[in-house]
């Protein structure tokens, strides 16, 4: 074990004791111990000293025992109708993932895109940031990295050896890769965690709802945008591929192809489901203002699909459905307690008072809102390189909530940008997953990375100030 996280495990309770037998009181006597549980769940998290879904279930023990909350109270956000919808995410993309259907479709997307070094760059980037929409960042790296290999290989094992040039196209594949399978979860509400951390945030404390069809009229665009921007700043800047030739690339794409055979009945019905559902998330609006009793949810849109996934027979005679049960002990459960413990932590904050302080304390002072918005824009995309992104815009998002109160402006247009700069970390293999995956390809060294994340990293602060500035206001 780290010595960073047998520091962490034995501090963070240390922490908690202290700051909950403190003679003084720091905000309220209500507030105290809701600081200190957030304190010993931060060090928990920065540290990773336990895994983060176990830090999460803190609050349903701690918030009963110091009286913040009963426990009903705090095991309701545990719950919450947001856990669903990404369940129903999470069911859909491992039906995806079980019939091929993803790695079909990114096979089809790079195909279609050319086989120039450049434009293969660009499929790849393309068809990771598509599948990030809809499955995981990590699922949608490790679909990619086999292909991008078996692509690489061809320029290690042709005439010239693996020159510069050969390099630098392995370096803006891999590169691209997790950069859009980063910046391709911010388009759907499902993309990313963060993303519904925020939406539950909002319904839970905030009574405010964002559809799904509202999120991606942003996200959408600002998704293609930031993997356009990383394509110009890896391929025409930072990692240029001058005159490098190669056309077996297209053989690798269709031997790949050809190794999963035609479409199959189980992908074409995954498809339909997928199609149906994707269709009602995006008009479902309208839908209820059709049909006004039906009341249709993006949860229920969601446990919709989940539970026809599971019910649909492929064969009834034979009993084969889609998926089984059995096939969802590879969904991703910790991430579903990880969102119930940051509803549940955030509960305690406005429960206590915490939010209400932050706000009256910024509406007190003269501090400007475009300096305010712009420092915390960076503090969350530069803090994301270091710690899990959902656990830190479970912590921040309640905050940033209160500087908005205290600022006198609507919450959503301090809140969406905010949460949206934590899935743009481009600097460091530990800050997400996809970056991991690639680094340890031996392709990528941390330099090569930092290099290229640091600027694209500033370049997602500047354009999400201008989205605080000029684009949310419009939106919502």
């Amino acid at each position: 074990m780290e010595f960073s996280k047998k520091l962490g495990l034995i501090l963070g309770p240390i922490a908690f004791f202290i700051a909950t037998n403190l003679p003084i009181v720091l905000v309220s006597e209500k507030g105290d111990p809701v600081i200190a549980v957030a304190i010993w769940m931060l060090i928990w998290w920065i540290t990773e000293a336990v895994s983060i879904s176990v830090t999460a279930l803190l609050p349903l023990l701690l918030f009963p025992i110091l009286k913040v909350l009963p426990i009903a109270e705090v095991g309701a956000n545990y719950g919450s109708p947001i856990v669903f919808l990404f369940f129903g995410g999470f069911v859909m993309a491992l039906a995806l993932e079980k019939v091929n259907l993803h790695k079909r479709i990114a096979l089809n997307i790079i195909r279609l895109t050319g086989t120039t070094p450049n434009k293969v760059v660009l499929g790849f980037m393309i068809a990771t940031g598509a599948l990030s929409m809809w499955i995981s960042n990590t699922a949608s790296t490790v679909v990619m990295l086999p292909i991008a290999l078996s692509v690489i290989n061809l320029l290690i094992n042709d005439e010239d050896g693996f020159t510069k040039n050969d390099r630098n196209f392995a370096l803006s594949v891999m590169l691209g890769i997790a950069f859009s399978a980063n910046a391709g979860g911010i388009a759907t509400v499902i993309g990313t965690p963060p993303n519904s951390v925020l939406i539950g945030l909002l319904e839970n404390e905030y009574n405010t709802e964002i559809s799904f069809l509202k999120w991606m009229t942003l996200g959408l665009p600002f998704s293609i945008l930031m993997i356009g921007i990383c394509y110009v700043v890896l391929v025409k800047w930072m990692y240029p591929n001058r005159d490098l030739q190669f056309n077996a690339s297209k053989e690798v794409i269709q031997k790949e192809l050809e190794k999963l055979g035609p479409t199959s009945g189980k992908e074409k019905l995954v498809l339909v489901i997928f199609a149906v559902t994707v269709f009602l998330w995006i008009f479902r609006t309208l839908i209820n203002g059709i049909f006004p009793n039906l009341g249709l949810s993006d949860t229920m849109i969601s446990i919709f699909a989940a539970i026809a996934l599971f019910a649909v027979p492929y064969n009834l005679k034979n009993g084969d459905f889609i998926i089984q049960w059995k096939d969802t002990s590879k969904l991703a459960w910790g991430i579903l307690i990880l969102f119930g413990g940051g509803l549940a932590l955030a509960k305690g904050m406005s429960s206590s008072g915490i939010v209400d302080l932050v706000a009256n304390a910024i509406a007190s002072s003269e501090i400007s809102i475009l300096l305010t918005a712009s420092l915390l824009i960076a503090l969350m995309l530069f803090m994301t390189e270091l710690m899990s992104n959902v656990a830190l815009v479970a912590v921040l998002a309640p905050v940033v909530a209160g500087i908005a109160i205290g600022l006198d402006i609507p919450i959503l247009y301090l809140l969406i940008p905010v949460t949206i700069a934590s899935s743009c970390a481009f600097m460091l293999p530990m800050a997400t997953p996809p970056n991991a995956i690639v680094f340890a390809s031996g392709y990528v060294k941390v330099p090569q990375m930092a290099r290229v994340g640091v600027i694209l990293n500033l370049i997602a602060v500047g354009l999400l100030i201008l989205v605080f500035q000029f684009v949310v206001p419009v939106l919502f």
